[in-house]
């Protein structure tokens, strides 16, 4: 079993998104971690979500330690990830897998993917210790090469992880109440306070804000400092883990409660942007939620199709029943529609990198990857807990046992929407974006003619033209109005978003290979849109091709359009 040979839309994207050179580069990595993802990671995942790390605060003579200890099966889990196919170090460096530049971003998550639909509480430390390189890279490079250098290792004996402490017991959501204090002492800073959700606890790089005295109040008087695991003479710097937290998913990773006592710190680039310079950090973490939560996706419609297929109710497989086929269509579907958005994002967060680093003045791609990236993580990490408590049900009583995979990813499921920024708050950082930058038209600009290729969808058209007038609308409403309204209407974008990129797939696969299978899934998504209650008797004839791929005929895919 291969879980990148049974994902019909993973390839095709890839061969759309990615230059010919990349393209070929990743194409055995695709094979060897699909391979490793539905068997030993697979495996391994099982075994340490049922031994989750164990706190040692306290060595036999009494001495304070705060040791984290791990089951053998999550280390080989952070072997495979961090070392073998360095998802944490790809972006950072070059010659990660032979690449003569940095990794492209699209490759990272497309990666990610396949390594997620197996361990999803991996990707938390993955995603820190990439998100902390590249805040140093960007706002504090030279003082911190050598910290760069550890966190984009693949060396089992130099490479190191992050972390970013940013919830405290009084201020999760609300950042400017953060009480951790930072004292000047010339040479170095210490940091006083009490971190209430810090995951990985034991990393060696740990990125966090603390309040710096004179500076201001709220989110002004913040500033970012760097606290390692090691003080500069190899000692173990101030920082005390007070208990792990029990967990309702994500078991194989600890998160706990610390305790900073007068912990040695340096500060990282210019302290009065302590929070702006987070914010990078958040983002990119937030974009690596989408891209699990669309893991999880895919993972739980392959269980749920493997079983319809097997599973015989009244004489026919499962998968045959009419009522079973209308129950997969939409799942299939968004677990496809989610998996073209990431890319997408990422994509252009590959552009927009690119334009920093030639300074060229453009923002464009910036501008997109800004409103996409907490779009994407509000629509699909709630559509994840929905798809995946569907999938346990197809399963039936089985679902609901431990023995199988589909508790661990509906538990898993829950989390991508409270890390990161709950829902809500994502939500209002969309509503920023409309109030500052107009996203609402740079998104209908970008992906609102409803034609591309010559691939014509009217009715899409008119969805953006819509939506461009209901944001405009929204925005001359008042403050407490725009804010009840801003959920319902990111959902919206998210998934007009998504049909786009369906059809400019979709025109990009009929050209090239003539195959009219995702033009088929592009259709259907929009006509779904449109009419929820609608039965699309065409594509639930022909899900088998849309759930595990195969050829449909271009005109069978365009009878579809005219429904």
């Amino acid at each position: 079993m291969n879980f990148a040979d049974q994902d019909p839309a993973l390839r095709p994207l890839l061969d759309r998104v990615l230059s010919p050179q990349d393209r070929t580069r990743v194409e055995p990595l695709l094979t060897e971690l699909g391979a490793l993802a539905a068997g030993e990671i697979d495996r391994q995942a099982a075994v340490a979500d049922a031994h989750p790390p164990r706190l040692r605060s306290y060595a036999p003579d009494g001495e304070r330690v705060d040791e984290i200890e791990y089951h053998p099966a999550h280390d080989r889990l952070a072997a495979l990830a961090y070392e073998h196919f360095g998802l944490a170090a790809m972006s950072h460096r070059p010659g990660v897998h032979g690449w003569p530049t940095r990794t492209p971003h699209t490759v990272k998550y497309a990666l990610s993917y396949l390594y997620v639909q197996s361990e999803f509480g991996m990707a938390c430390p993955l995603s820190m210790t990439d998100s902390a390189a590249r805040v140093l890279r960007l706002f504090d490079p030279e003082r911190y090469a050598a910290e760069i250098a550890a966190l984009a290792s693949t060396d089992p004996r130099t490479r190191a992880t992050g972390a970013m402490f940013m919830t405290e017991r009084q201020g999760g959501t609300d950042v400017g109440l953060t009480a951790t204090v930072a004292t000047d002492h010339g040479t170095h800073w210490t940091l006083s306070g009490r971190k209430w959700f810090a995951s990985n606890p034991g990393a060696d790089v740990i990125l966090t804000l603390a309040r710096v005295p004179g500076q201001g109040e709220g989110t002004r008087g913040l500033g970012m400092f760097l606290v390692p695991r090691l003080r500069p003479d190899g000692s173990r710097n101030a920082i005390r883990v007070d208990r792990l937290k029990d967990k309702l998913g994500s078991r194989s990773i600890p998160s706990g409660e610390v305790t900073l006592d007068e912990a040695y710190a340096t500060p990282v680039g210019e302290l009065t942007r302590g929070f702006r310079q987070m914010a990078e950090m958040l983002n990119v973490s937030r974009l690596s939620n989408a891209m699990r939560a669309t893991a999880l996706m895919r993972r739980a419609v392959r269980e749920a199709v493997a079983h319809t297929r097997q599973r015989h109710v009244f004489g026919k497989p499962l998968f045959e029943q009419p009522l079973m086929r209308a129950t997969l269509l939409p799942l299939v579907l968004d677990a496809e529609a989610a998996l073209g958005l990431v890319l997408e994002a990422a994509a252009l967060l590959d552009a927009a990198d690119a334009a920093d680093a030639a300074d060229a003045g453009d923002t464009a791609a910036g501008d997109l990857v800004r409103v996409l990236t907490p779009l994407a993580k509000h629509t699909l990490c709630k559509r994840a807990r929905s798809v995946t408590g569907e999938t346990m049900e197809i399963r039936g009583g089985n679902g609901y046992i431990e023995d199988w995979v589909d508790p661990r990813l509906l538990r898993d499921a829950h989390l991508g929407s409270i890390w990161e920024g709950s829902s809500n708050v994502i939500a209002l950082d969309v509503l920023r974006c409309l109030r500052r930058g107009g996203a609402h038209h740079t998104l209908a600009d970008t992906y609102g003619s409803g034609s591309y290729d010559g691939q014509d969808d009217s009715r899409l058209s008119r969805r953006w033209a819509d939506l461009r007038a209901r944001g405009d609308r929204l925005l001359e409403l008042d403050e407490d109005a725009q804010q009840m309204r801003i959920g319902r209407y990111a959902d919206d974008l998210t998934r007009a978003v998504m049909a786009s990129l369906f059809l400019r797939q979709a025109a990009f696969e009929a050209d090239r290979t003539g195959n009219g299978r995702t033009l088929l899934a592009a259709h259907t998504y929009r006509l779904l849109l449109d009419e929820p209650d609608a039965v699309p008797r065409i594509a639930l004839d022909h899900l088998a091709e849309l759930a595990e791929g195969g050829t449909v005929p271009m005109s069978v895919a365009k009878e579809a359009a005219d429904v």
